[in-house]
This record gives structure tokens, sequence and C-alpha cells, in this order.
């Protein structure tokens, strides 16, 4: 743990702490829910440890505090869980080694691990933001949950508190440096407007599903050559055919004295043939 500590700059440091901070308040929030609507304590917590994912953690209480059964409730959460796959592509250079811990990073695998990983662009510190925020969330998470469940009934009315407010605000400030680039923005832009239309008409999880086609009007890289670029072409090309001598800065007289002479290249033009 101290190696990734090292690793990591401090101001990484400070936003996965600051990212465990709200995912506590929503774990709580989370916890209280589910006491609070009259299921046993194992059920969040079980929730929490085998699924490890908010959004379907809610959704699925969700469905089952309404009256909705389990196979519903269980398809709920698959169904938003399934906008983790493209991450797992995103960040599979950072689950090397064994395959027993290949699979526990399997499970770490959220929005915020994501972002932090693709916010780094060196492999080691990758990998460092990865494993760093992942356990720190997972413990952080699963705790806050079960401290939660414990005081649902003292809570009432975890709504009026605001606490599912706290983690898609910290996902916004996450991403909103990215927003600078052109392409990005437009891609996010794009995506939103795509999510927030289609959320009267498809079931929950879908929105965020189709807001990756906002990916296809992030377009290209482009490749167009800059200003500079084009000076050095054309002076390649210009210089074609001409032989530049660098100047004799100094000569040395037969007294060994040093007698400077004026630094102006000497351009001496290839005759046309």
């Amino acid at each position: 743990m101290r190696s990734l500590l090292r690793t990591l700059e401090r101001a990484t440091l400070r936003d996965i702490a600051l990212v465990c901070l709200a995912d506590a308040l929503v774990g709580a929030s989370f916890g209280a829910i589910s006491a609070s609507g009259g299921l046993p304590l194992w059920a969040p917590v079980s929730l929490s440890v085998l699924v490890f994912a908010g959004g379907s953690q809610f959704a699925a209480v969700g469905v089952v505090l309404s009256g909705g059964g389990a196979l519903a409730a269980v398809a709920t959460g698959l169904v938003l869980n399934a906008r983790l796959l493209p991450f797992g592509f995103a960040v599979a250079d950072v689950l090397d080694g064994p395959w027993w811990r290949r699979l526990f990073g399997a499970q770490l695998i959220t929005d915020e691990t994501a972002a932090f990983v693709l916010r780094q662009e060196d492999g080691r510190r990758r990998r460092a933001a990865f494993w760093l925020c992942g356990l720190a969330l997972f413990v952080v998470w699963n705790v806050s949950v079960v401290l939660g469940a414990l005081a649902g009934g003292l809570i009432g009315d975890t709504d009026a508190l605001g606490l599912d407010a706290a983690f898609p605000a910290v996902l916004l400030a996450l991403v909103l440096p990215s927003l600078a680039d052109r392409r990005v923005r437009t891609a996010a832009v794009a995506g939103a407007v795509v999510a927030v239309a289609a959320t009267p008409f498809v079931p929950p999880g879908l929105p965020v599903l189709l807001a990756l086609v906002g990916l296809l009007f992030a377009g290209r890289p482009g490749t167009r050559e800059g200003g500079a670029g084009r000076d050095v072409r054309e002076g390649h090309e210009a210089g074609e055919g001409r032989e530049v001598r660098e100047p004799q800065n100094s000569r040395k007289s037969r007294k060994g004295a040093s007698v400077e002479e004026p630094r102006v290249p000497v351009i001496e033009r290839e005759e046309a043939r």
C-alpha cells in the first residue's frame, strides 16, 4: 500500500479521498434505505460485497421494495452494470498477474476506478490508481453500508438529506477537466442529449448505454500538419540544391591569438546544369 501511495501524485490521492468520502455517504444512504424498507441486514451487506455497484444495488433494492420479484431485481442490476463492459476494455492493461488477482480486479471496476485510470498516462501510475482507488472504495463502501443499515431506523427519510446527490456531484467534478478538449466535449454533450431524450421511453439503465452514441460525434484526431511543420517542410524543399557552410567563428594566428570573424553564413548556390 505504501508503494501505491508513493507512486501517485498528491492531487490524485486527494481526489481519491474525496471520492471515498462521497461514496461513504451514498453507502450509508443505501444501507439506511434498505433497513428502513424492511430488508434484513444481510441483504444490503451481501449486495455490497458481491455486486459492489451503487447504481445496481439501489435499483435492485428499489424493485424489491416496490413489490417486484427477485428476477426483476437481478435483471435491472444487470442492465445497469452493462455499462462496465467498455470500462473493462479500457482498464484491461492494469489487470495483470495470476487469474485470482484478475478476477478480484474485475470486481473492483467501477465508474470511479475507471475515471482515475484513464487520467493516468504512465502504466505504473495507472495500476497504482486502479488498485488504490478500488481497494479503498471497496472497504469504505462496505463499512458505510453496514453502519447505514444499523442506523436505518434513526435516519428516517434519507431522501430529505440529499445524500444521493453526493455521488454524481463527485463524478461530475472528476470529468470536468477533460471537457476542455473539444472532441471530448462534443461526445459528452451528444451523449447527454441522447440519454435525457431516451429516459422517459426506456427502462432505467438503458439511457446510460445509449449515451455511448455520443462517441460517434467525437471524430478522429486531426492529422493536419501545423504551421511549424509546414515551414520546416517548405524550408527543406527550398534548401534542395544548396550547400550551406557553417562559418568559421575564429582562427588562430601564428602567435596563438584568437581573431573573431563575423558570424555570417556563406551560401553557395549550385550552378544550374
